[in-house]
């Protein structure tokens, strides 16, 4: 899928004119990634965080390119109870009202995770009964306030190490592998109409960690415990190798009745980026899309942020970046034009 470097530089000029030049008259604007993804029945987003809604530019563009979005940290434990049973919604709100505006659906990121606790829970010992009945409530407080207002939820994220074993986590230490069947089933009482996922990475590829998540999909099917999806965060890096059974993978997800979706991707590399990194880069943007539009019941693709400026990739992992389809200066990159081919 390397494209004609020469086609590709042609391309960058003409649609960057549409794109980061003055507003043309509309029949000139080509089609967005969330256009050209509605033809397949699919969407395509992004992830945005509240301290990045007050650059305009920025704002602008998410609001125009993208169908969907998920609230990067303003949905998260810490930020919605961070006291007990004192619930603060307003950085959710504010991603939601944004995306209300836009005529945008919202993915709900996330209910139960391990990490970005809040302290009162994270610091001291909980009997199981006392947490089975504190998990409960934040989980449906918060999807109740969230009903009708996002399209689905990651419900429980990342519950498994890479050798397929269980995270050891304050749920699964004190509740025990049971808390995410009943996670499902508390968010389902709250909102029977929102889709469940579980949501992990390191997943795209079949594996120990992917097959984990396949054996409890299965038992939780077969137990009829509500989850409708299973989230591949996609987060790639380069120097490890492109999931290459990433569409085998999302076949056999699909054919136990769920629907997939690649939730949070990135594509990182080590830093300086060069031509030959961005056109790998581009390439795997290009096969992770057509990847996902082979198989029906993957339903869309959301970025980790469009853009470097925002991405979380330099703050984590020392030397590495350049990992989305914009740069810093939100020029489209040669993996953005990857997409659209892809998705035409």
């Amino acid at each position: 899928m390397r494209k004609n470097r020469l086609a590709v530089v042609g391309a960058l000029a003409a649609v960057l004119v549409a794109v980061t030049g003055p507003a043309g008259v509309a029949h000139d604007e080509p089609p967005t990634l969330a256009d050209l993804a509605q033809r397949h029945g699919r969407y395509f987003g992004s992830a945005t965080d509240n301290p990045e809604l007050t650059d305009a530019p920025y704002v602008s563009l998410l609001g125009s390119e993208f169908d969907q979005i998920t609230p990067g940290n303003g949905m998260k434990w810490y930020a919605t109870e961070p006291q007990q049973g004192v619930f603060d919604f307003s950085q959710g709100d504010e991603i939601v009202d944004l995306a209300r505006a836009n005529h945008q659906k919202v993915r709900g990121h996330t209910l139960v995770w391990h990490s970005q606790l809040p302290d009162w829970l994270t610091g001291r010992e909980w009997k199981a009964g006392e947490l089975r009945a504190v998990l409960k409530k934040h989980i449906q407080t918060e999807v109740r306030h969230y009903r009708g207002k996002v399209f689905a939820w990651d419900v429980v994220n990342e519950a498994f190490n890479e050798d397929g074993t269980y995270r050891d986590t304050i749920f699964y230490r004190t509740l025990g592998p049971g808390y995410i069947a009943d996670a499902l089933r508390w968010a389902h009482q709250a909102d029977p109409r929102v889709k469940l996922y579980l949501n992990d990475y390191n997943i795209e590829s079949v594996g120990p960690k992917s097959d984990a998540y396949y054996r409890l999909a299965k038992e939780l099917r077969a137990q009829g415990v509500p989850l409708h999806g299973i989230g591949l965060q996609a987060h790639l890096a380069l120097q490890y190798g492109y999931p290459a059974t990433l569409e085998d993978n999302l076949r056999r997800f699909s054919r136990l009745g769920l629907e997939t979706a690649l939730t949070e991707v990135d594509i990182r590399m080590y830093l300086p980026a060069d031509e030959e990194k961005l056109a790998t880069q581009a390439e795997w943007y290009g096969d992770l899309t057509e990847a996902c539009l082979a198989v029906r019941r993957c339903v869309g693709i959301t970025l980790w942020d469009y853009t470097d400026k925002y991405s979380w990739i330099p703050a984590f992992f020392e030397g590495e970046g350049a990992a989305l389809p914009w740069d810093e200066e939100l020029r489209p990159k040669p993996a953005y034009y990857a997409i659209r081919d892809a998705l035409k």
